[in-house]
């Protein structure tokens, strides 16, 4: 199994692609630790891990909340001895509208929701990871020259935190830590059945591939648990492309 004696932090874990990462990290034999505001959620997720054998553990977590987040950490180092993956995968609450139609409150919000949750869950994870000499933190969105219109400020969020994750990068690595984004240009299974438009958008986000299908959940996960293996040791600051050509390099 990829993961194999492997801890692995999710944040976001009760939802659609946090969900799925926590299913196909524990079924390669990770020992998952999933954060999320929603205990209900949560708690499907466990049980479905569970139910197939897997070890999982569930937290009420606010990513956004420093002492929240060092507080998780700390207890998951203490419980389980160390951590080896770290993937925040939260969403960041935008209001994805033309930019002359925002507010000033509502563009800024994915942006520093983005920043400060991701800075703060690789701050809290780093020193533990920078004393075994090992680590891999991943993030999900990645960036890059397209974008559309009406998107708010997510496309820029996700600029950012690009730029976030090289500087993570390069001050890591020396430790051994990897840092790694997963970018798919939209999972059309993770939008719930009731989003307004939900069937054509997903034919635009299809019909924008290569390969005229978009990343599933599976997919995700799958992807997720190789780049969070051994297998993967080489690859850090960069980003990993699984949107079926939808997004160019």
């Amino acid at each position: 199994m990829l993961l194999e004696g492997k801890v692995a932090v999710i944040y976001g874990g009760g939802g659609a692609i946090g969900g799925a990462v926590a299913r196909v990290f524990a079924r390669e034999g990770a020992r998952v630790y999933l954060a999320g505001r929603t205990r209900s959620k949560l708690d499907r997720v466990t049980s479905d891990i569970r139910s197939k054998g897997g070890v999982a553990d569930a937290a009420v977590v606010d990513a956004t909340d420093e002492k929240a987040v060092t507080d998780f950490v700390n207890g998951v180092v203490k419980q389980a001895g160390h951590i080896d993956i770290s993937f925040n995968l939260i969403s960041y609450g935008e209001v994805q509208k033309p930019l002359v139609a925002l507010s000033v409150d509502d563009f800024l919000r994915p942006i520093t929701t983005a920043m400060r949750t991701h800075f703060l869950t690789t701050r809290a994870v780093a020193p533990h990871m920078m004393t075994r000499g090992s680590g891999v933190i991943l993030a999900f969105g990645g960036s890059g020259p397209q974008t559309q219109p009406g998107m708010g400020g997510f496309k820029i969020a996700l600029d950012a935190l690009e730029g976030l994750r090289r500087q993570w990068a390069i001050e890591l690595g020396p430790h051994g830590i990897r840092v790694v984004t997963l970018k798919t240009g939209g999972v059309p299974e993770s939008m719930p059945d009731d989003t307004p438009g939900r069937d054509e958008i997903i034919a635009s986000i299809e019909n924008a591939t290569l390969l005229k299908r978009a990343a599933s959940l599976d997919d995700v996960g799958k992807v997720a648990a190789f780049i969070a293996s051994d297998q993967a040791r080489t690859i850090t600051a960069a980003d990993i492309n699984i949107s079926s050509g939808g997004i160019m390099d």
